[in-house]
């Protein structure tokens, strides 16, 4: 069956790991073209070394290429205001779009919690870094609970796998993935916050997801989020618990007040992780960087594995 063929428009840290996910680990798609702004970008360099398509000439020369018109799918790795612009030319021309910037034009997909409902979405948009990590573990506690009322993420990455592109966006970053939390992960009301660590050596991602839950034991929520961290694993074998799941329980004699919300009884669950990145591209530090272009290529193969499907039915 013939593969879909997909482009990767942004030639930066992010868009080059992806390039590199799509050439070692084929399956469903088929690289053809890279698309950047600046000629001498590594990105660019890596695919022309390839034989892969290139222009530096951004969307309008994307659009000039032999092979526009046989796109199924477009990554796109720029910028939350460049891709509102990418999205009206690839939506225009039927191309599905798989968003790895905080723009939110299209729903938010963390492949193991809820890929499946946006298959047919004509954009799907992979939150962020920090909400591909850590709302695994939030949809995990909420599933086995009766109530979310609070979750809350704090991602710490190395202060060198920040390029321009998520300095520039980090503002959208905390509210992007405080909304997915809540649409995503299942909780009432979310927050979000980012780190950038200077340490030497870098430290690779490392996350801590605090919830508030109600209805659910000790058991039935390490059990869940152990089950959710093998789902990950899957797509991102660097992803893994730092240390056993801690629990603090409010009972009705010393109730936790939370500002602007009232007493909560019920289930304080903290969880700590770490994201050790595969090394395809970038540093195995860069653990934020390679889940995001690891998710939005186990999307994209979901993606285009439908398109397959229908075109053979």
């Amino acid at each position: 069956m013939t593969r879909t063929k997909a482009v990767i428009i942004g030639s930066g840290n992010i868009g080059t790991d992806l390039m590199m996910k799509m050439i070692k680990y084929q399956q469903n798609m088929e690289l053809v073209a890279v698309v950047g702004i600046d000629p001498e970008s590594d990105g660019l360099k890596q695919a022309r070394e390839r034989g892969i398509a290139t222009t530096h000439e951004g969307i309008e020369g994307l659009q000039k290429l032999e092979c526009y018109p046989e796109l199924g799918i477009a990554f796109d790795a720029t910028s939350a205001y460049a891709h509102k612009l990418h999205d009206q030319v690839l939506r225009a021309a039927g191309i599905q779009v798989v968003d790895l910037t905080p723009a939110a034009i299209g729903p938010f997909t963390v492949p193991t919690v809820n890929m499946t409902a946006n298959l047919d979405a004509p954009n799907v948009n992979m939150v962020t870094c920090g909400g591909q990590a850590t709302i695994p573990m939030v949809a995990a506690v909420r599933r086995v609970a009766s109530r979310l009322p609070y979750a809350e993420i704090i991602a710490s990455v190395a202060s060198r796998s920040a390029g321009p592109g998520t300095r520039a966006n980090i503002d959208e970053f905390t509210r992007t993935t405080a909304n997915a939390i809540e649409k995503v992960g299942g909780a009432e009301q979310g927050k979000a916050i980012i780190i950038l660590n200077p340490a030497e050596p870098p430290m690779i991602m490392r996350d801590t997801i605090f919830t508030l839950s109600e209805g659910a034991d000790e058991d039935a929520i390490r059990a869940s989020v152990e089950e959710m961290v093998a789902a990950v694993q899957k797509y991102v074998p660097g992803y893994r618990l730092k240390q056993e799941i801690q629990f603090e329980r409010y009972g009705d004699n010393n109730k936790l007040t939370i500002p602007g919300r009232g007493e909560f009884t019920g289930m304080k669950t903290m969880i700590m992780l770490e994201v050790e990145g595969a090394g395809d591209y970038l540093p195995s530090y860069s653990g934020n960087l390679d889940i995001m272009t690891a998710a939005a290529k186990a999307t994209g193969e979901l993606l285009a594995e439908r398109r397959m499907a229908a075109a053979a039915s």
